[in-house]
């Protein structure tokens, strides 16, 4: 794996980004900055904190960053539940977008898991390293300064 878009969480993801895009076109014009920015921030999100996370040093970190997106994919459960409950989207089409998310969650959660086994397989420990104090937060300064 050479980049985030490698991934197979990250594809599945930008796929249902791009759809939930398209669709929030046809909103009323009056929630442009309300529901639609809702769902494309949250959207946008999920695929952001996967390149982000992509870039961290360590598996922990980068799980972290999954977990975001783990987030932000619940969050667009409930956008999508108000879309319906305001007359946007149909009940066929929360279904399907459901449907699409919970295929995201589980392979996202799969590569929760994935990053989490490779910490337990690579632990590393830090060594031991001292370092120096001193009684002034600044090193160049005493307290009788």
């Amino acid at each position: 794996m050479k980049t985030f878009e490698d991934l197979d969480c990250w594809k599945k993801c930008t796929a249902l980004r791009r759809k939930l895009s398209a669709r929030v076109k046809s909103f009323p014009s009056e929630e442009k900055y309300r529901l639609i920015d809702q769902i494309v921030r949250a959207a946008r999100s999920v695929t952001a904190n996967l390149a982000e996370g992509f870039g961290r040093f360590h598996y922990q970190e980068y799980a972290q960053y999954c977990r975001q997106s783990r987030g932000s994919l619940y969050e667009l459960i409930d956008h999508l539940i108000v879309a319906l409950d305001e007359g946007y989207i149909s009940e066929s089409e929360l279904k399907d977008f459901k449907d699409e998310i919970e295929k995201c969650l589980a392979v996202l959660n799969g590569f929760i898991n994935y990053l989490l086994n490779a910490k337990a397989r690579n632990k590393v420990q830090e060594p031991d390293v001292e370092y120096e104090s001193h009684t002034s937060p600044h090193p160049r300064l005493t307290d009788n300064d």
